[in-house]
């Protein structure tokens, strides 16, 4: 990319002024009071992705926030990239506790201060830049599509309607986002793999009425106690779920892969002290790192009844309640992995009461093969301009969206973040480093070229 560093250097302040414009803006998707602003932030980016070459872009209304599309098309013959973000973000509570307004961005030893520094102005903006050096110095090597919607952080209530309703607006060959994030600074790594997401409510009644525990107790099953004992069962010595067909669908990464997730640093004695705790749990076989990227897990989020009140009350409950989160590797179906859930533990219920599970939400989880081009793309790309190989990583997370897309348009996701840990998202005090930002808007470029190349 012939260029592309001195345009970075001699645009830096300018890019930081047009950056700051739009974290200026509070965009929170989640407070009904700021939907004017998501039309503001509408229409800044229809501009920011005009002045930057886009051909065509439209501001679309939907029955929330508003969505906008722009591309720019140089050969229908060539391979299309659609690059997906959100211009929505997070409340900024608790207020008290940022050292800098929120929406007045500042930088500050070497970090970009504000709300959406990094989650998605910040990430999203290296796009729209690096997007712009290519049609600029008349380098783009292949079509571009942008989709930056504005209710990710609500969980991107319209866009898959959006999407059913314009596949063919949208159709492209590979999605490129940038809402994740790298292990460090200097050990660059890129997303492969999301966990789906199974979330349940299971009510256990006993009695038809709290009783006297000194009365009934022995002699009427207690429903917090069956609960417990239920919950018990769902979990072996192993750590495996004991669910009947539960890892029907899981498939098992290769050695290949495992392999090349083993090379991200983990420090576990620093994770154990970070979270207080002695010893680590989880299912057999795996490192920690792998059960929560690579294996499906199940867990209690929640669980009550009875009296909780401040001293002593000796009664034996009528109803029980538990919460209950199955996060999914992808394969799983949730909608399969919440009934097989659901009718076990009605199975291993006692007669002695009575059960009902509600399936509250769920979502797919999500996988990108490294051996796919798209991927050996964003590879080379991040080696070129970090002279080192990033390492593969599958997040714990969800990002329901990212499986909506392959499910609907039928196209795969590059997850290609430049944040980091460190940065604060959904927090107070959320920043993004310089140097990471700059470095995103020098990489970007060289995933459109070897894309390109590899496609020919």
């Amino acid at each position: 990319m012939d260029g592309l560093k001195s345009y970075i250097s001699e645009n830096k302040s300018r890019f930081l002024s047009e950056l700051f414009d739009l974290l200026r803006i509070p965009s929170i998707s989640s407070i009904e009071s700021h939907k004017p602003d998501m039309y503001r932030a509408a229409e800044m980016w229809k501009n920011i992705l005009s002045d930057a070459g886009a051909d065509k872009v439209e501001i679309y209304d939907t029955p929330g926030n508003p969505i906008v599309f722009g591309q720019k098309t140089i050969d229908p013959k060539l391979p299309t990239v659609l690059v997906y973000a959100h211009m929505d973000v997070m409340p900024v509570d608790p207020i008290e506790l940022w050292n800098t307004p929120p929406f007045e961005p500042v930088v500050k030893d070497g970090h970009i201060y504000g709300r959406g520094a990094d989650d998605d102005k910040g990430q999203s903006f290296m796009h729209a830049k690096a997007f712009e050096f290519m049609v600029k110095t008349n380098q783009l090597p292949c079509n571009v599509k942008f989709l930056i919607e504005g209710e990710e952080e609500v969980g991107s209530v319209n866009l898959p309607q959006f999407c059913e309703d314009n596949k063919e607006l949208l159709k492209s060959d590979v999605i490129l986002v940038s809402d994740t994030s790298m292990i460090a600074p200097g050990i660059p790594s890129i997303t492969t793999g999301l966990r789906g997401l199974a979330y349940l409510q299971v009510e256990v009644t006993g009695p038809n009425r709290d009783l006297h525990s000194g009365l009934f107790g022995g002699a009427v099953a207690n429903p917090i106690n069956v609960l417990a004992d239920m919950i018990a069962q769902m979990t072996d010595a192993d750590g495996r779920v004991t669910v009947p067909g539960f890892y029907d669908d899981v498939i098992e990464v290769t050695p290949v892969e495992r392999k090349k997730m083993s090379q991200a640093p983990f420090d576990e004695e620093r994770y154990k002290a970070a979270i207080s705790v002695k010893e680590l749990a989880g299912e057999k076989g795996f490192a920690t790192t792998e059960r929560t990227g690579i294996r499906p897990s199940f867990d209690v989020c929640g669980i009550w009844g009875g009296y909780t009140g401040e001293g002593a009350k000796t009664v034996l409950p009528s109803k029980a309640y538990a919460k209950i989160s199955s996060r999914l590797v992808p394969n799983q179906n949730h909608h399969k992995i919440a009934e097989l859930l659901k009718h076990h533990l009605e199975t291993i219920a006692p007669q002695s009461v009575q059960v009902k599970v509600e399936v509250l939400h769920g979502g797919q989880g999500y996988v990108c093969p490294i051996d796919m081009a798209e991927y050996k793309a964003a590879e080379m790309a991040i080696e070129k301009v970090y002279s080192r190989k990033p390492v593969p990583v599958r997040s714990g997370g969800s990002i329901p969206i990212i499986s909506v897309f392959e499910e609907i348009l039928g196209i795969k996701s590059i997850l290609m973040g430049f944040g980091l840990e460190a940065d604060a998202i959904h927090s107070p005090n959320e920043n993004f480093p310089l140097e990471q930002f700059f470095t995103g808007i020098e990489t970007i470029p060289y995933f459109y070229k070897n894309y390109a190349e590899l496609k020919k």
